[in-house]
């Protein structure tokens, strides 16, 4: 005689296949609407692709593509926000703004010097302190090293931009130091300067180069450096030999995320940079700080912007972590 009985609404073929769960779990699974709902889903090997995807695709297209594409519309547009009274239509004058007036090609220009500066020195600083904590701190300190690493970056951009700030001033810390041990009669104007802003982005982004480094340095076996220090290799020819070669997959995404990083960065360049400083963030912000008939503008500028930014990128990447080479 075959069993009628049932768990939960399911057949009693399916009984043992069902998970056991705590009380608390099991009432949510158990209950009609989650079966009818969710668990009706889950039950399908399409509907699990479907619920996988779904949410990364909703926050990709939600959070990504959508603003982008709605800001493409309104760099296509001759006025927005439209007035009553105002008719808009296509254009590309927008962009053709930036083409026709080389005033604007003075803040990019300085925008990509300023992000790649920093970029080269972000990974000239950051190499070392990623390679002691992946290669030479013992593996049981290692998260407390990261950990002492990663503080800082708890607090707020502005935060750690004021601190900067506070470093650098006539009456920080730099100048009061320099002062008290006789180099200096009166204090080094540092602030609202190239220095300023090129210490400011790399004290603000070197996270992002510090974590990629690290993930690529620490997966370069130990005993692959002991074996070329035994057969008589020096540290400068191991370094470029091995640890360079194996750590580039961790350079090129470190670097490309710093790069892309400062060429969108606005609020450090408004409080440290100064009159010479002025970056392509803030003359798009202008555009949206003044009158309302200048928001195409600003749009078309940011996703000329973009797209240099993404290009130039591409181009890193695919020269620098094209090609995979044999560490020997």
């Amino acid at each position: 005689m075959v069993s009628t009985n049932t768990t939960a609404g399911y057949p009693a073929g399916r009984e043992a296949s069902v998970p056991k769960y705590s009380t608390g779990i099991a009432k949510v699974v158990n209950s009609a609407l989650y079966r009818y709902t969710l668990g009706a889903v889950v039950e399908t090997r399409i509907g699990r692709i479907i619920l996988l995807a779904g949410v990364p695709l909703i926050w990709l297209v939600m959070l990504h593509v959508g603003p982008i594409y709605q800001m493409l519309k309104i760099s296509l547009t001759s006025h927005y926000p439209v007035l009553p009274g105002v008719e808009s239509h296509f254009t590309l004058d927008n962009y053709a703004i930036f083409f026709r007036e080389s005033l604007y090609f003075t803040p990019l220009i300085r925008s990509f010097i300023f992000a790649t500066i920093a970029t080269a020195a972000t990974l000239v600083v950051v190499y070392p302190v990623a390679y002691y904590v992946a290669k030479i701190v013992r593996p049981e300190g290692r998260s407390k090293a990261l950990l002492l690493l990663l503080v800082p970056f708890w607090a707020g951009e502005l935060i750690r931009t004021f601190s900067v700030i506070m470093l650098l001033a006539n009456r920080g810390a730099v100048n009061v130091l320099l002062r008290e041990i006789g180099l200096i009669d009166r204090p080094i104007p540092m602030l609202y300067t190239s220095f300023s802003l090129g210490f400011g982005l790399v004290y603000l982004i070197c996270l992002y180069m510090l974590l990629p480094l690290y993930s690529a340095i620490e997966k370069i076996p130990s005993p692959l450096l002991d074996a070329a220090a035994d057969l008589g290799a020096g540290p400068f020819t191991r370094f470029r030999r091995i640890v360079l070669p194996l750590s580039r997959d961790g350079i090129v995404s470190g670097c490309s995320l710093v790069f892309l990083t400062c060429i969108g960065v606005f609020a450090t360049p408004m409080l440290l940079g100064g009159p010479n400083t002025v970056l392509f963030p803030e003359t798009i912000s202008g555009f949206f700080h003044g009158a309302s008939d200048k928001w195409p503008v600003g749009a078309a500028f940011a996703l000329i912007m973009l797209v240099t930014a993404l290009i130039t990128a591409a181009i890193f990447m695919r020269l620098v972590g094209g090609k995979k080479r044999s560490a020997f």
